[in-house]
């Protein structure tokens, strides 16, 4: 109905978080703050069976609310059906096995001089294995609780997750900052808004290079490389001159591929990522329990995440609120990349409204990145087969669950050799078991 000045008022939206207790959390609470205009929440539930971490990062952000003056409720609990009851949306960012065990994907892959991170190789496999059957029930939970809602995925492996979440018939988009993040960067770089500039990116999620960067329809990214190169160069930890020789910038987890023997060398040199952010993540938990604290800390840039709460915002307002723009979106190929099938997921730009996300049209990809993103798709439809086993009527005999995962493995760009994939199979068994069900 028209409000009495004959305006209809804008809804007033539920969100439920799954993970709320994610060190992330803050960064998410901002940006709903700030942006309460292009999102207008009343209600927003944080769900998390951490309760300890729940109560410092809720109480948090009721502080930050408060400070920027936003009106809406922050609540949490542990019970996902009641927190999802009644959501507009629900966002996933989990991690299940922690820090612990990311930190075990970061380093029992480097003993067969294979990269080891957390969403790329054996270690990336891992964390699929572990995560895409815990994110299937979920989603199963708020379709019988909610069947309206929308799911966002921000849990990685994205590409393999939202692959997961919608060839079961999910409501699901699929959300990675490495977009926005590009977008951002760009943007300050030229002197202009972020609004302004208009990237060609494509390929699959941490698979991606931007092969256009446009500002009023001039493609810039010429001038980019010219002028900036070394600067992105050493952002993305890469040698300028392959920049120049593609023409493209490439994203940061591209330097698994094209360098992947000098960082397993750097890797191997060093403590693993984990065991950074673990105490990043105990710094931060010590801070947030300080009543006193009413905005994000500085110190959670380096938990990583850049710009995620600025994607999250823009891309559930416009599922639930229908606003047909354009956004750089984890969503089904069906025919984009005409050499992959229709049910692989693509991270490109996508119109997005309340019918889910479209891609729009990509100009043929080039042989050099198509090669890689169909080889990252075959391993990604063998890792998914791999993560159901058990599940929607496959047997959960470990031989066969065995077999899925070397094949997996096998299949990787950055494994792809009989002896590795064999040796990885064991060791990704051996740390995961408590996980895997058949194991």
């Amino acid at each position: 109905m028209p409000s009495p000045e004959g305006r209809t008022p804008r809804p007033r939206l539920k969100l439920a978080v799954v993970g709320g207790g994610s060190t992330y959390t803050p960064e998410l609470i901002d940006g709903f703050a700030r942006l309460r205009d292009v999102l207008p929440l009343e209600e927003l539930v944080l769900i998390d069976p951490a309760a300890d971490r729940l109560e410092l990062v809720g109480g948090l952000a009721r502080r930050i609310f408060a400070k920027q003056g936003h009106p809406g409720r922050i609540s949490w609990t542990g019970d996902l059906d009641a927190g999802v009851d009644g959501a507009d949306a629900v966002l996933l960012q989990l991690r299940i096995g922690g820090q612990t065990a990311r930190n075990q994907d970061e380093t029992w892959p480097l003993e067969c001089g294979c990269v080891g991170q957390e969403t790329t190789g054996a270690g990336g496999l891992a964390k699929a294995l572990r995560t895409v059957p815990v994110v299937l029930d979920i989603a199963e939970r708020v379709r019988r609780r909610n069947p309206g809602a929308w799911i966002v995925d921000f849990t990685n492996p994205v590409g393999i997750v939202t692959r997961a979440l919608l060839t079961h018939g999910h409501k699901a988009v699929g959300l990675c900052n490495v977009a926005i993040g590009f977008q951002r960067k760009f943007a300050a770089l030229l002197g202009v808004s972020p609004g302004r500039v208009e990237l060609e990116h494509v390929g699959l999620n941490h698979l991606t290079w931007e092969r256009a960067v446009r500002v009023a329809g001039e493609d810039v990214l010429p001038r980019l490389l010219a002028e900036h190169g070394d600067a992105l160069a050493d952002d993305l930890r890469m040698p300028r001159p392959l920049l120049d020789r593609l023409g493209v910038v490439p994203s940061y987890y591209l330097r698994y591929y094209y360098q992947h023997d000098a960082v397993v060398r750097e890797l191997r040199s060093k403590p693993s990522r984990a065991a950074e952010v673990a105490a990043i993540e105990q710094q931060l938990l010590g801070m947030y329990g300080d009543p006193a604290l009413d905005e994000k800390p500085e110190l959670l840039s380096r938990r990583g995440g850049a710009f995620y709460s600025e994607a999250a915002v823009a891309l559930t307002s416009s599922l639930l609120r229908h606003t047909g723009d354009t956004q750089v979106v984890n969503a089904l190929n069906r025919g984009t990349l005409p050499f992959l099938p229709d049910d692989a997921v693509i991270e490109v730009p996508a119109t997005v409204d309340s019918t889910g996300a479209t891609p729009l049209p990509v100009r043929p990809l080039e042989p050099l990145y198509a090669g890689l993103v169909a080889n990252v798709t075959a391993y990604e439809h063998l890792a998914l087969e791999a993560a159901l086993w058990g599940r929607d009527g496959r047997k959960a005999d470990r031989a066969g669950a065995r077999n899925a995962v070397f094949s997996a493995l096998l299949a990787h760009p950055l494994i792809g050799q009989n002896d590795y994939a064999d040796r990885l199979t064991d060791a990704l068994i051996a740390h995961n078991r408590e996980h895997l069900t058949w194991a």
